[in-house]
């Protein structure tokens, strides 16, 4: 069979990624907008591996009960396969479908890639944002829509600006944004730019900014953390550096924090807030945090979590925040100014555990035996040498925000291979309607 040839395939599974299993005669096929337990008819995508095909849903013949329109109609299954976007690729399940699934994707890679058969972890939505009094001030949407404050969008060639379609670098024209705020949204329906891509910031003042990045500058500028990052050296009418430079404020946790524009901070409007309050009551199960002891805040940003530790700790908390990215080291080093013992440090985060490994004294290393060591890594996790580098330095706890289960799984396994065991495994949807799911995993040395 070939590209574009229609099939009738049985959904039996869910794989990682947003896609979904079934088998055309032994062959592995995966399967885009379906659900497991349902037939569907499916177009054939690519079929140039031996090992598997990918296919795309066209019709349903047997449909499951969390099936639902799809939250946002350009991605529905009456749009050719070629033009639904991408960014929502469960956004014609259930919400409560949706959470099960990716607590299944979650389970089986901690199994399969971190040999771990402990207790089951439930996925959660955001945390509500209460005020002193108990009064919510944020919750999440009912239908869970609306929450993006940093979404990125292309404009092509032609001048077409929307998002990719599914798996593509082809630009896709769309008449709204459900999963971005509403100012995100009407901010981009007025949208022109050069060809390249386009952030759009909606930070904690509640004003867009509007971040271009041409192709040209692209071209000659490295990745960054890759992860949900809405960074872009120019602006129409401003200065090139400065719609990225530009200084806003994030809130989190009742703290501001400084951030660049186009810097890395969580895309859900509750994110930061949800995860800093997970990190922080982990923490206190396991005891508190020890003020006389040396912590360490790995891909550290401009400080969130770094700050979490030291308002768990006190005035006098020593904390390093360690981040590759000098602006963000920079807003690392005011937005911990309320804390003594506190810094910031650029650095790659492997370079700085070898070095630390290597030049540490018998003090230093007794301080960081009794500490914390927070790591946020990108999307492909820490890898070998971080893990090594941090079990040589022998913490007391670590603590693992994720937001991708295969690589939290495989970089568990290495812990454990180092005497580290998970005591808690608390995961929160912070990507509805999307297969993305954040992840914090607090481990201890087994007794």
């Amino acid at each position: 069979m070939d590209s574009g040839d229609l099939i009738d395939l049985d959904i039996t599974d869910v794989a990682h990624g947003g896609v979904f299993v079934a088998r055309h005669e032994g062959r592995v096929v995966f399967v885009a907008d379906a659900i497991p337990g349902e037939r569907v008819r499916a177009r054939l995508t690519d079929t140039a591996k031996s090992s598997f095909w990918r296919a795309a849903t066209v019709e349903v013949l047997d449909a499951s009960p969390d099936r639902r329109a799809h939250v946002w109609a350009a991605a529905d299954l009456d749009v050719d396969p070629d033009l639904r976007p991408g960014g929502a690729d469960f956004g014609h399940i259930t919400l409560e479908r949706q959470r099960a699934l990716k607590q299944q994707v979650l389970r089986d890679a901690l199994e399969r890639f971190g040999g771990l058969t402990g207790p089951e972890v439930v996925v959660s939505g955001a945390a509500a944002l209460h005020g002193a009094d108990g009064e919510v001030l944020a919750a999440e949407s009912e239908d869970a829509t609306g929450w993006r404050t940093r979404v990125s969008l292309h404009v092509d060639a032609d001048g077409r600006v929307g998002p990719y379609a599914a798996r593509s670098h082809r630009v896709v024209p769309v008449d709204d944004l459900p999963l971005a705020t509403a100012e995100i949204a009407r901010a981009a329906r007025e949208l022109t730019a050069r060809p390249g891509r386009v952030d759009l910031v909606q930070p904690a003042d509640g004003r867009v900014r509007i971040v271009p990045r041409p192709e040209a500058e692209r071209a000659g500028r490295g990745r960054g953390r890759g992860r949900n990052r809405a960074g872009a050296p120019a602006s129409a009418g401003r200065g090139r550096a400065d719609a990225a430079a530009e200084v806003v404020w994030e809130e989190a946790a009742g703290r501001r924090f400084r951030v660049d524009a186009g810097g890395f901070w969580q895309v859900h409007r509750l994110a930061a807030h949800t995860l800093t309050a997970v990190v922080a009551e982990a923490l206190r199960e396991l005891g508190g945090i020890d003020d006389t002891a040396q912590h360490l805040d790995l891909y550290g940003g401009v400080g969130l979590f770094a700050a979490t530790l030291g308002e768990l700790g006190g005035a006098a908390t020593r904390v390093t925040s360690v981040e590759s990215d000098p602006r963000a080291t920079e807003h690392a080093g005011e937005n911990l100014a309320d804390w003594v013992g506190a810094r910031a440090e650029t650095a790659r985060t492997d370079r700085f555990l070898a070095r630390l490994n290597a030049d540490a004294g018998a003090a230093e290393r007794a301080r960081l035996s009794r500490g914390v060591i927070l790591l946020d890594p990108p999307r492909a996790g820490a890898g070998r040498a971080v893990v090594d580098g941090i079990a040589a330095l022998a913490p007391a706890s670590v603590v693992y925000v994720a937001c991708d289960p295969v690589a939290l799984a495989r970089d568990l396994g290495s812990f454990r291979e180092h005497g580290y065991e998970p005591r808690r495994i608390e995961a929160r949807d912070l990507f509805p309607h999307s297969h993305h799911v954040e992840a914090v995993a607090v481990l201890q040395r087994a007794e």
